[in-house]
């Protein structure tokens, strides 16, 4: 962990090459971490225990099928959910998870500074209920400590992650990853799902809020401006 904060500072404050980008994402010291925080609550899976019996022989395969860009994802497995509607969801491997956590480490660091403070949505510190708070101090200005009536608008973009545009979305991260190695594993990861001859972006993984976050953030600099 204390590598990782290391490099994490480094990656914010400027100071991290292209190629320490990589070779931290597909290292099997970060991969087994990711494995670990991508593990947990989830032990009595039998996929995860699966994987867990072969722990360091998958790791150092996934390692190298990263490092000799071999690697290709499997197929998403889909499921149905209910809270409470009921929704189609597509589940990527427990392999490729790992991979999407181990990416997700590394790279959210570049990410996080160019989000507004007001995106409260999957990221470290803020959370569900840090927005409540932020939104109850607005609601607190803007009615004059309760005084007046206020409105606030609630919106959602429907079937988010089922519509976004794979170009716009490589066109945004490209901004902000210039290593090759990096793109070239993002690129697999976001083409990895198609549905219906529609084009759709991955869902249920670790890097989608992030990578929804990015897609979003200009529209949310724009809104918090006006």
């Amino acid at each position: 962990m204390i590598g990782k904060s290391i490099f994490s500072l480094k990656l914010l404050r400027g100071g991290a090459t292209h190629s320490d980008l990589f070779y931290h994402i597909i290292s099997p010291e970060n991969l087994l971490l990711a494995w670990r925080e991508f593990k947990r609550g989830k032990a009595k899976k039998i996929d995860i225990q699966e994987f867990d019996f072969y722990l360091e022989e998958n790791i150092f395969k996934l390692h190298n099928e990263l490092k000799n860009k071999t690697y290709k994802p499997s197929p998403y497995i889909p499921f149905y959910v209910c809270d409470p509607k009921r929704r189609h969801i597509h589940k990527a491997c427990v392999r490729d998870r790992v991979v999407h956590q181990a990416l997700f480490r590394i790279i959210s660091p570049i990410f996080e500074k160019s989000f507004i403070y007001d995106s409260f949505s999957c990221r470290k510190y803020k959370g569900t209920h840090a927005g409540v708070e932020r939104l109850e101090n607005f609601l607190r200005q803007s009615s004059k400590n309760y005084s007046q009536i206020t409105y606030a608008l609630k919106c959602d973009i429907s079937k988010f992650f089922d519509s976004i545009d794979h170009c716009i979305l490589k066109n945004l991260l490209r901004k902000k990853i210039t290593d090759n190695d990096v793109f070239w594993l993002l690129e697999i990861i976001i083409d990895g799902f198609e549905k219906k001859s529609k084009i759709y972006a991955m869902a249920d993984i670790s890097n989608s809020p992030l990578l929804a976050i990015a897609k979003s953030g200009e529209l949310k600099k724009r809104a918090s401006s006006r």
